[in-house]
C-alpha cells in the first residue's frame, strides 16, 4: 500500500509517498481504510525532526484521517464512516489505530471535513474548557485566527457562546475568519490597542496564542483582569517568549499551558468524551471546518511546503483514494 514517509528529516523536500507492507492490527485495534489526511503543523515539524517526538525515519506522517472501517472491536462495524487522529501514522491507505483514537462520524459530514476535525477541535475544545474554562458571554482573542486550530477555536469558542476577536495578518485571512464565525477581526500590527477599543478599555478573557514570539507581551496587556492566555504553540518561528511574573502579579492574570496531546492520549475515553461534547455544535451547524487547498497524496510534501511559507487558509486535505 502506499503511505507518506519521512524519509530523512529535512523538511519537506525529504517526504516520500512509498510502498509499504499493509498494517496487521491486533484484536483491539480498528482498522480503517483511509480516503483522505488533514494536513498538520505537527507533520511540519515532525518533517524537520523539531516535534517533541522524534521517531526514527523511515516513518509515516498523517496525524488527522477519515475513512471506513474494515474492521474492529465491539463498537465498531464494517463500512462505518470515522475520523482518527494519531500521533503520526495515518497518511497511509490502510490505517491500524486503537480504539480511544477513533471516532464515529455523522452522515452528513464529509471525508474532507472528517479530516480537518479531530486534532484542531479536540486541541480547541480542551484549551477553552479544559484549561481556559470559558464561560458564556466572555471574549476569546484568537491569535492565527486563519489557520486550523484558529478557525477552530472560533468555531468552539462560538458555539459555547463566547465573543470572538480574530487576529490576523492580511485582510485575506481576515475574510476567512469572518467566514469561520469571528464577530470582529484585527490585524496583527497593534492589535492591542485595536482589541481595547473593541473592549471599552476592558480587555478580553482569554488569549488562545498558537504564535509566541512577539505578540506574547501585548497579549497579555490585553487581558482583562483574570483573564487567561492559553499557550498552545509557537507558529510564528521567533522563539519561545518568557514571561515577566509581575504582570500576572499586578493584573490578576494567569498563563496555562495547553499540551493536548500529552494529556489526552494517556487517558483512554477522554478524546471520545471531547468529540461526545462536540457533536452538538457539529450537527448543529456551529462547527464548519473551513477547508483550504486539497492535494493529492503524492504531494503531501508541496502542502507540507505551502504550510512552511505560510500559504495556507483554513485546513489542508490530502486524497488517498475517491
Amino acid at each position: 500500500m502506499r503511505a507518506v514517509q519521512v524519509i530523512s528529516p529535512t523538511g519537506p523536500e525529504g517526504v516520500r509517498v512509498v510502498d509499504v507492507e499493509e498494517p496487521t492490527p491486533s484484536p483491539d485495534e480498528v482498522l480503517v481504510e483511509v480516503h483522505r489526511v488533514g494536513v498538520s503543523f505537527p507533520d511540519l515539524l515532525l518533517s524537520k525532526g523539531e516535534y517533541q517526538l522524534k521517531p526514527e525515519p523511515p516513518f509515516t506522517l498523517g496525524v488527522d484521517f477519515a475513512g471506513t472501517v474494515v474492521s474492529g472491536p465491539d463498537g465498531y462495524q464494517v463500512g462505518e464512516r470515522v475520523a482518527g487522529v494519531l500521533p503520526y501514522g495515518g497518511a497511509a491507505e490502510l490505517v491500524a489505530a486503537p480504539p480511544m483514537s477513533v471516532f464515529s462520524l455523522p452522515e452528513q459530514v464529509s471525508f474532507e471535513a472528517g479530516a480537518a476535525l479531530p486534532m484542531n477541535y479536540l486541541t480547541a475544545q480542551f484549551a477553552l474548557v479544559e484549561r481556559g474554562q470559558v464561560r458564556e458571554g466572555e471574549t476569546v482573542l484568537v491569535h492565527g485566527a486563519a489557520g486550523g486550530v484558529g478557525t477552530a477555536t472560533i468555531q468552539v469558542a462560538k458555539g459555547l457562546g463566547a465573543r470572538t476577536i480574530a487576529v490576523v495578518s492580511t485582510q485575506e485571512k481576515a475574510d476567512l475568519a469572518r467566514r469561520a464565525g469571528a464577530d470582529e477581526t484585527v490585524l496583527v500590527d497593534g492589535f492591542k490597542d485595536a482589541v481595547l477599543g473593541l473592549t471599552d478599555g476592558e480587555g478580553v478573557d482569554i488569549v488562545l496564542d498558537v504564535v509566541g514570539g512577539d505578540v506574547f507581551t501585548d497579549s497579555l496587556r490585553a487581558l482583562a483582569p483574570q483573564g487567561r492566555l492559553l499557550v498552545v504553540g509557537f507558529a510564528g518561528g521567533q522563539g519561545i517568549p518568557e514571561v515577566r511574573v509581575n504582570r500576572l502579579l499586578l493584573n490578576n492574570v494567569d498563563v496555562r499551558g495547553v499540551g493536548w496531546g500529552a494529556y489526552a492520549m494517556v487517558r483512554p475515553g477522554y478524546m471520545h468524551e471531547q468529540w461526545d461534547a462536540l457533536l452538538p455544535l457539529l450537527e448543529g451547524g456551529a462547527i464548519e471546518p473551513p477547508i483550504g487547498a486539497t492535494y493529492d497524496l503524492e504531494d503531501f510534501g508541496r502542502a507540507l511546503a505551502d504550510m512552511d511559507d505560510r500559504r495556507t487558509l483554513g485546513k489542508s486535505v490530502v486524497r488517498v483514494r475517491d
